[in-house]
């Protein structure tokens, strides 16, 4: 396996950046590994060199992480990003950076391995039309999984469910909790297509097999799952979903 990826490493703990470091080194995609101890001496590292990845924790004194992510997406080439944390409450913030992985602390070897294949299969096509719309288009949301982060495509999602401050992702193959509310996904995924469909729930528009009437009010019918649809919503949604076959109709 060829050396090709040129990392910079950036934690403000030295024994946590040396190990970092030392695991991206043993990796034989990694030719070569920078490091800085904060968002100051990362950007230096980056005034003179030019790196495929950032491997950043987030919780730093001065510019932090999340910061100085939002500086990286605004370069030219920006180059990915993995969040190296021992926190899960970032997730939506990395969710709208884009972020290509979201690794905790402490670090384990395979899931590094894992931050590196995804960074690889990021940067093929980097600078093409068609990959950039795609991954502008379909976003995806960090997710535990068997202890783990996984990046979790938003076109994966078929409904959302609120629990409490936290929402339950559900898929066509299980279900993910993720600590964002369900305010701020019905927001941020409108123009994808999710509406409110109950205080309680956020969905797919296109997966709606059927909207019919049941005892206690509308409900609408997705995979096998039947979701109730609060009455200030019913209106709204009716109008979507014949606006939606309309365009169909005139396609």
């Amino acid at each position: 396996m060829t050396a090709f990826l040129r990392v910079l490493a950036v934690d403000d703990e030295p024994p946590a950046l040396d190990e970092l470091a030392y695991l991206l080194r043993a990796d034989p995609r990694v030719s070569r590994v920078h490091t800085a101890g904060d968002a100051t001496e990362a950007l230096r590292v980056l005034r003179d060199t030019d790196v495929d990845a950032v491997f950043l924790d987030i919780r730093m004194p001065g510019l932090d992480g999340m910061e100085l992510a939002r500086v990286l997406r605004r370069f030219a080439r920006p180059p990915a990003i993995v969040f190296v944390t021992a926190y899960d409450d970032a997730a939506v913030d990395a969710f709208d950076l884009g972020v290509t992985d979201y690794v905790r602390k402490p670090v384990q070897t395979e899931r590094l391995a894992e931050a590196v294949r995804r960074v690889t299969g990021s940067r093929v096509v980097p600078s093409h039309p068609a990959a950039l719309a795609l991954s502008e288009e379909d976003p995806a949301i960090p997710v535990e999984l068997a202890g783990s982060t996984r990046m979790l495509p938003r076109s994966a999602v078929r409904w959302v469910e609120a629990q409490g401050d936290y929402a339950r992702l559900h898929t066509a193959d299980g279900s993910h909790l993720v600590r964002v509310p369900l305010a701020t996904l019905s927001e941020r995924w409108a123009d994808a297509g999710f509406v409110r469909i109950h205080r309680s729930y956020l969905v797919q528009l296109r997966l709606i097999a059927e909207l019919r009437l049941a005892n206690s009010g509308y409900v609408v019918i997705i995979d096998d799952a039947e979701l109730p649809v609060s009455r200030r919503h019913t209106r709204e949604l009716k109008d979507r979903l014949v606006r939606a076959a309309k365009q169909d109709w005139t396609r």
